[in-house]
């Protein structure tokens, strides 16, 4: 049964201002049906449909229909594959059809109705390793659609398959066409030039860079986001003078709140003013990144000149080059290369497939493009060492690396750049070409421009090669493992300016069941700022890794950055957690707060008391804010650059940061942090972020302290409260190494220090360890030279060699040197139960 399709919806009447019922003003917005067609239109189609595989690839269904057929015209629901008609042509050729009204007649068996007026094109909807199905457009003119209509529905098409192919389309089926062109930013106005008010689309508002609900309906809103010298082109439209229906095209840029430059391309036509309408002017207007590319070389250069200006990175000027020369110049093949020494490192094969190329090429393919030294291609040598243009016509007889580059004709073309030859572009064809002297001089001038722009990427893609590598020798490497949880951490570089920014982060190990997170950004994006924030992160760790309070840290690090005598200042936020019992110590200085989620689900913005960014008041004070976190806890903590920008203002990024991490799944920290960043598009500020999931610690250790007399028998107290604790904790078979120890220790911290002195025992899981702390800063030092007339240092021999680990760690006020005995295991039979009875803090689990 032939399928119409749904009726075209017509526009809706422009009203003056005060006559909607809001009493605003403001056109209503067009319906995307409206755009949708009016998009069709302009492409030269009546309607579009999509047909996909059904019946285990055994025919095409219509899937659904867009726009309004021509009278008699009619598409049928199912087309078998095997069949005669275009759209199974199309699909199993995998190539587009492109009929006018003379040969879409003889598709007619199993097709639709030929009409004398109508027109057809059939593009196949194809993905890798399968066939999705295919898009058919009706057109209205008999001669078939025009090159530029043809590309824009090939276009069309491609957004179409990316919806199926990524399962992407919407649940309804009715809005795959819609969705797909809603992807390609196509935008649809309708004007009134009379009264300058215009119904615009909310695609068309979103490319211009006004909110839909800030719209007020007038024509002057729009031209004020346009350039100044763009104004007189958009004027022309206002004010039309061409004949009714003749088509118009021109390009705009416009300049976004957030101050980006767009360039827009617009196409539009007149309606003749009629009894019950005005005259109107019916338009698209689309994103496109350059000027389109014109039939004369002004317009060719002028499009390749703003194509490269926008291009900043070696590969962007290759694609340029490839767009700029092979589809117009009706080319097969398209290569660009750098010179770098004697050698040529290719950027851009086109198209990419080895097979394409010469067979000593494939030889010497790398990763992604093949490299060869110059001096193995005499025609390149030959034409770098002139600087000048060499046209080889068809049957030429080049070098085997050249061979099968361009059968029919090869262009080869030394890229000049301030004195010098930046690499080399080569054009070939497969059919014989005839080089006209126009197209000899817009190869001439596209090498000059190509050549500088490909200089000027190449400095550009070093200096990011070397922001890159400053910004990660500034970061850690890697995160320690943390016992009773795991940290994960993630940055990502602005995309704007030099990509080396002040945010940093760092996990501190302080002892076995104690852990620092920091997190911090210093000012601006600057090899300045860089710098301080290695200065910074380096001095944060410094002082906690001294054993010093999180406030303390936090002080110090503000003093030292204040002697700095820096322009910059920096925030900051400190947390110190207690991994064995879960207590987390924070300190915020002019940084964002962190936030939590809880074992349940809850998230939550921690308030934490702040103080002043960093480098700013040499006295300033940092409060402490405590909170408790239980086993499973996810905390995180970010800067600014995830949460605000020029249109997310801060407490609406991070009520979006929170609401992520509320939907996320803590039981992968790393996919966790990849759902918080999201997809934050064209970053304008560096990111960090530093998760930390909190399970507890497995094995909960048994503690005991001691401060130690200074009395003359001060020893022999600690061997006795040692050997108490031991007895209690039914670990007597290493009781004579760690009595030695203690005894050798608590001597050492006697004889060598001033003030208190303590000893503290832990036993976890199977090892015993020794703590002595003092006063003192200074780590013991063992004697260089031991003979038998040495009188000291022996102590630390003995400690060591009776240990199965030993060191010295700062503490806050002193240090602490320790010492970890490995208990034996047991019989079965000896083992007791009641080895936590009687501890001093704490049981084991």
């Amino acid at each position: 049964m032939p399928h119409d399709g749904r009726a075209r919806a017509e526009v809706p009447e422009l009203r003056a201002p005060g006559a909607d019922a809001a009493g605003t003003g403001s056109p209503p917005p067009l319906p995307e049906a409206t755009a949708g067609d009016r998009a069709l239109t302009f492409a030269g189609a009546a309607l579009a449909a999509v047909y996909v595989p059904v019946a285990g690839n055994e025919e095409l269904r219509l899937a659904e229909s867009s726009g309004c057929a021509p009278s008699g015209f009619g598409l049928p629901e199912r087309l078998p594959l095997s069949g005669a008609s275009a759209a199974a042509h199309a699909l199993r050729t995998d190539r587009p059809l492109w009929l006018d009204s003379a040969a879409l007649a003889s598709y007619a068996d199993g097709g639709p109705t030929p009409r004398a007026d109508a027109s057809l094109g059939a593009l196949p909807l194809g993905a890798e390793g399968g066939r999705l199905g295919c898009l058919v457009v009706v057109g209205m003119s008999a001669d078939g659609f025009e090159a530029e209509q043809r590309r824009f529905l090939e276009r069309y098409a491609d957004a179409v398959a990316g919806m199926l192919r990524g399962g992407t389309a919407p649940a309804a089926p009715a809005s795959l066409l819609g969705a797909a062109l809603r992807s390609m930013n196509v935008g649809s106005f309708v004007l009134e030039p009379d009264t300058g008010l215009i119904q615009a689309d909310e695609t068309l508002l979103e490319l211009v860079g006004i909110a839909p609900d800030e719209f007020d309906g007038k024509a002057d809103s729009l031209l004020a986001h346009t350039l100044p010298e763009d104004m007189h082109a958009l004027m022309s439209v206002l004010e039309p003078s061409t004949q009714a229906s003749v088509r118009r095209e021109l390009e705009f840029r416009v300049r976004t709140p957030t101050g980006e430059m767009r360039w827009l391309s617009l196409s539009c036509q007149v309606l003749e003013r009629t009894d019950d309408r005005p005259e109107q002017v019916r338009g698209l207007v689309t994103a496109t990144s350059v000027l389109r590319w014109g039939a004369d070389d002004v317009s060719r250069i002028q499009w390749l000149t703003a194509a490269l200006d926008d291009a900043t990175t070696v590969r962007d000027v290759s694609r340029v080059v490839v767009t700029a020369l092979r589809e117009p110049l009706g080319a097969d093949r398209v290569a660009l290369a750098e010179l770098q020494d004697d050698r040529l490192m290719v950027t851009v094969l086109d198209p990419p497939q080895p097979a394409a190329w010469p067979e000593v090429w494939r030889s010497e393919w790398r990763s992604e493009w093949p490299d060869a030294p110059v001096s193995a291609l005499p025609t390149l040598q030959l034409a770098l060492r002139d600087g000048r243009m060499d046209l080889w016509p068809a049957g030429s007889a080049l070098e085997s690396g050249l061979a099968g580059i361009g059968t029919g004709g090869l262009a080869v073309l030394p890229l000049p750049a301030k004195g010098r030859v930046a690499g080399v572009c080569m054009v070939g064809w497969d059919e014989p070409h005839t080089f006209a002297p126009e197209e000899r001089s817009l190869l001439t001038a596209t090498a000059a421009l190509v050549g500088e722009a490909l200089k000027r990427a190449h400095a550009h893609d070093a200096e990011q090669e070397l922001a890159t590598m400053l910004q990660r020798s500034l970061l850690p490497r890697r995160l320690p493992q943390l016992p009773g949880g795991t940290a994960v951490a993630r940055y990502l570089p602005a995309r704007r300016g030099l990509q080396v920014g002040g945010d940093w982060y760092d996990v501190i190990a302080l002892s076995e069941d104690r852990v620092a997170l920091v997190i911090g950004d210093v000012q601006g994006h600057s090899a300045a700022a860089a710098t301080i924030m290695g200065q910074m992160r380096t001095a944060v760790r410094a002082y906690a890794v001294e054993g010093h309070p999180p406030d303390v840290v936090v002080s110090h690090a503000n003093r030292l950055l204040v002697g700095m005598e820096t322009d910059l200042f920096a925030t900051c936020c400190y947390a110190e957690l207690d991994m064995e019992e879960g207590n987390v110590l924070f300190v915020r200085a002019g940084h964002l707060a962190p936030l939590v989620r809880h074992p349940d689900g809850r998230t939550e913005e921690v308030e934490v008391e702040g103080g002043p960014p960093l480098g700013i008041l040499a006295e300033a004070e940092f409060p402490m804010t405590a909170l408790a976190l239980a086993p499973g806890t996810v905390l995180a903590l970010v800067t600014d650059g995830l949460v605000e920008a020029a249109d997310l203002p801060l407490d609406d990024g991070m009520e979006r940061t929170r609401l992520a991490l509320d939907a996320a799944d803590p039981s992968d920290p790393g996919r966790m942090a990849d759902a918080l960043l999201g997809d934050i598009g064209r970053r304008e500020d560096d990111v960090a972020l530093l998760l930390l999931r909190y399970d507890g610690m497995k094995t909960r250790p048994i503690r005991a302290g001691w401060e130690v007399w200074r009395l003359p028998d001060a020893v022999m107290h600690a061997r006795r409260f040692t050997a108490r604790t031991l007895r209690r904790w039914k670990v007597e078979d290493v009781a004579d190494a760690v009595l030695l120890v203690v005894s050798e220790l608590v001597t050492n911290a006697l004889v060598h220090t001033q003030g208190p002195v303590r000893v503290d025992l832990m036993l976890r899981g199977d090892r015993v360890r020794v703590s002595v702390g003092d006063t003192s800063p200074r780590a013991p030092a063992k004697p260089v030279i031991v003979d038998w007339e040495s009188t000291g240092g022996r102590g630390l021999l003995l400690v060591e060699a009776m240990s199965d680990s030993f060191g010295s760690v700062p503490v806050a006020g002193g240090k602490q040197v320790w010492s970890e005995i490995v208990v034996p295991p047991r019989e079965p039979a000896a083992v007791g139960t009641g080895a936590a009875a009687g501890t001093d803090r704490a049981g084991l689990p």
